[in-house]
């Protein structure tokens, strides 16, 4: 990891030579929004903790009331919201304003989060709650507000109040496939009571891509007139190469690997998805044999096989 090329590090450290209570946590081999605003607010020392971006669109002007209504007590967590009266989404240009108003709709309907913008990265909350609830946090996602909001392990009382979301001046918007991902992989783990961590449900989706581009490769290969053993092969080591490089950019892009390192994880995992399609089929078949619903025993042999294909991979091939 380089230093911040914009020269934000640098600023940062000087200004901290001279006020002791700013500092600069540079990060290294450790990546992803989440997990960097979770060591962040563990390592401040004050009683009240707020989040906002650096880039300045979120309204700093907002951050006394803020910690006032913590103060007073009359608030565990503080949320911002650009769709209070009073607030603005002049910051949410194009469609980004739709995705995050419909973002917003899935997340009030399935987490039932009483919040008018649970999409918004600006809050202030109490130390003490951040300390209670930082081991169920998920650290490889993206909304940590939202997720501190769906939490059902401690009850909060929850306010909001209004803020101008700015246009940005500066620089570019993390906002993306990955972000979308990263949001529905967050409510489907809240939905399964977080037995079910995020990065295991993308790389359950990555495996259902995989899945279609086998197929697809299949018949492809097949319209060529290639036997069906050898399409199978080939199409097979397709979707393996799919797969890997998909969980490379999006499931552990916090450890993404590159070059020489790229290439031996692709050998890797290729070895691993060979040995869980084997459990896949002993289990499935094992199952049928005491119980001929064929159903439960192919959901069994699928489900082991992930099982053993993500253990097995961020054991050996994304390893933190």
């Amino acid at each position: 990891m380089t230093i911040s090329p914009d020269g934000t590090s640098n600023s940062l450290r000087f200004i901290g030579e001279h006020d002791s209570r700013v500092r600069c946590i540079r990060r290294v081999h450790r990546r992803g929004r989440a997990s960097a605003c979770i060591e962040g607010m563990l390592a401040a020392q004050a009683p009240y903790i707020a989040v906002m971006d650096a880039d300045l669109q979120h309204d700093a002007d907002a951050l006394p009331k803020m910690l006032q209504i913590l103060r007073d007590d009359n608030a565990d967590f503080v949320v911002g919201s650009r769709y209070l009266k009073g607030g603005s989404t002049e910051g949410l240009t194009g469609s980004r304003n739709w995705i995050s108003r419909f973002a917003g709709l899935i997340a009030k309907m399935f987490l039932r989060v009483p919040l008018s913008d649970p999409t918004s990265g600006f809050f202030a909350i109490k130390r003490a709650i951040i300390d209670r609830l930082a081991g169920e946090l998920a650290k490889d996602g993206f909304n940590t507000m939202l997720d501190i909001a769906a939490n059902r392990q401690i009850s909060l009382r929850v306010t909001e109040m209004p803020y101008r979301f700015r246009l940005r001046k500066h620089g570019s918007s993390n906002f993306g496939a990955r972000v979308i991902l990263d949001f529905g992989a967050l409510v489907m783990s809240h939905l399964t009571r977080n037995y079910l961590p995020q990065r295991f449900l993308l790389f359950c989706l990555v495996g259902s891509i995989g899945i279609v581009v086998h197929l697809a490769a299949l018949a492809v290969f097949k319209s060529f007139g290639i036997g069906f053993d050898t399409a199978q092969s080939i199409a097979a080591l397709i979707a393996i190469a799919s797969n890997f490089w998909l969980n490379n950019i999006l499931t552990y892009r916090d450890r993404a690997l590159h070059g020489f390192a790229a290439l031996k994880g692709l050998v890797i995992y290729a070895l691993i998805c060979s040995l869980g399609f084997i459990s896949n089929i002993s289990v499935a078949d094992w199952i049928f044999s005491i119980n001929r619903t064929w159903w439960l025993a192919g959901f069994t042999g699928a489900l082991i096989s992930a099982v053993w294909n993500y253990a097995v991979s961020a054991l050996l091939v994304w390893r933190n």
